[in-house]
C-alpha cells in the first residue's frame, strides 16, 4: 500500500524537523481527488470516474496533531460520471496538474451516476500520532 506522504514531502518535513536543510514553502492551497483503490505512490492510479479536483479548506491552526477541512467539500450533480465506490482521496497542490502531495483512506462511499457527493465540515482530518 503507497498512502501517506509524497517521498518529496516527508523529506522537507524530516528535514525541517531536524533542521538540516530549508524547506520550501507550503503550497498556496489543496485540492482533493478521488480514487476508487489505492492511489500509488504518485497519486495517480485507480482513479475515480469523477476526475474534478476539489479545493479543501482548513483551519488556520492546528490542535493536538489534527487539523480539520472547515468548509464541505463537493462535487455538484453531474460530477459524478460512474457508478463507484470512493475509498480513498490524493491531495493536491494545484486544481489541475501540479504535484501529489499525499494520499489517505476515506470510508468507502457508493455513488451513482448523477449524484452529488459531499464531505461535510469537520470529516477531512488531518493527523499525526502525538506522544500522550
Amino acid at each position: 500500500m503507497a498512502l501517506g506522504l509524497s517521498a518529496a514531502n516527508a523529506n522537507q518535513f524530516l528535514n525541517y524537523l531536524v533542521r538540516v536543510a530549508a524547506t520550501s514553502t507550503a503550497p498556496v492551497g489543496l485540492f482533493m481527488k478521488l480514487h476508487v483503490a489505492d492511489p500509488g505512490a504518485a497519486g495517480t492510479a485507480n482513479a475515480a470516474g469523477n476526475t474534478t479536483r476539489k479545493a479543501v479548506t482548513f483551519g488556520s491552526v492546528a490542535s493536538g496533531g489534527l487539523i480539520s477541512n472547515t468548509i464541505a467539500v463537493t462535487w455538484t450533480v453531474g460530477e459524478t460520471t460512474a457508478n463507484e465506490d470512493y475509498s480513498h482521496y490524493s491531495m493536491w497542490d494545484n486544481v489541475s496538474a501540479g504535484t501529489f502531495q499525499f494520499s489517505g483512506l476515506m470510508t468507502a462511499n457508493a455513488v451513482v451516476i448523477g449524484n452529488e457527493f459531499t464531505i461535510p465540515i469537520g470529516d477531512v482530518d488531518l493527523s499525526f500520532l502525538t506522544a500522550a
